[in-house]
């Protein structure tokens, strides 16, 4: 199959067109840098052509509510549009578990506007929810800084290898559409502020983790599994003790 990966030069993109490719599929990237904007609609029509599936794994260069938004709902319009024009029989998108659960945060709203659009978008369609990325630590300790201290919830955290994440966005895209969502998480749940603090003594940095009821994530308050799967999920085989032993 020709499979076009919109987001094809980033994290999760490149991965996806490797296991798609060593499968034997013809999967192309899609991406500013190769000349596609889904925003404008500059490129998408030809970059669609012939395709057979589509995979979504663009993200937003701002996180500010707006902008995300717009981002999410502008792009997946243009690439629905254009792929009913040229006939592509399965959009594939990733998003993020417990999206639909934390209506206070604006990024996890856009997700969320995002697959709504994709339900009622007229293509045949599968959603891959993940937990957060392992390699993404850094970012959200980062994120939660104040004054020196890195303040996260105690709450349910499952994270997953990025290379977990795009296996199983490259099955979904060679198989069948599900005309509905799929989970899938990281093999080990754990508590989100010992995760953080763990990751961060791996890697040296000695910033103290204090465990914060209220602090926020993408904008929102957590309850204890507002971001972990709920019933049937697709687990990852990459524990992080793996994943910080590769890197080291």
């Amino acid at each position: 199959m020709k499979i076009v990966v919109v987001g094809g030069t980033g994290l999760i993109g490149t991965q996806v067109i490797a296991h798609l490719t060593e499968a034997g599929h013809d999967a192309v990237a899609a991406a500013p840098s190769t000349g596609v904007d889904t925003l404008t609609g500059e490129g998408v029509d030809a970059a669609l052509a012939g395709a057979d599936v589509v995979v979504d794994v663009s993200n937003s260069p701002s996180f500010a509510d707006d902008d995300v938004l717009r981002f999410f709902t502008t792009s997946t319009r243009t690439l629905l549009d254009a792929e009913k024009r040229a006939g592509v029989r399965h959009h594939v998108a990733l998003s993020i578990v417990g999206a639909d659960r934390n209506p206070d945060s604006g990024y996890l709203r856009a997700k969320v506007a995002q697959e709504e659009l994709i339900r009622s978008g007229g293509v045949p369609w599968t959603v891959v929810r993940a937990t957060q990325f392992f390699e993404f630590a850094p970012r959200i300790a980062d994120g939660a800084t104040v004054d020196g201290v890195v303040r996260i919830p105690p709450v349910g955290f499952q994270p997953i290898a990025s290379a977990d994440v795009a296996r199983f966005v490259a099955e979904a895209a060679a198989g069948e559409p599900r005309d509905g969502v799929l989970d899938v998480a990281g093999p080990e749940r754990v508590r989100f502020d010992e995760f953080i603090a763990g990751a961060l003594g791996a890697s040296g940095d000695a910033r103290e983790v204090v465990a914060d009821p209220a602090a926020p994530y993408f904008g929102a308050v957590l309850a204890d599994d507002s971001i972990v799967p709920r019933g049937d999920a697709r687990i990852g085989a990459v524990t992080y003790a793996d994943f910080a032993g590769a890197r080291a």
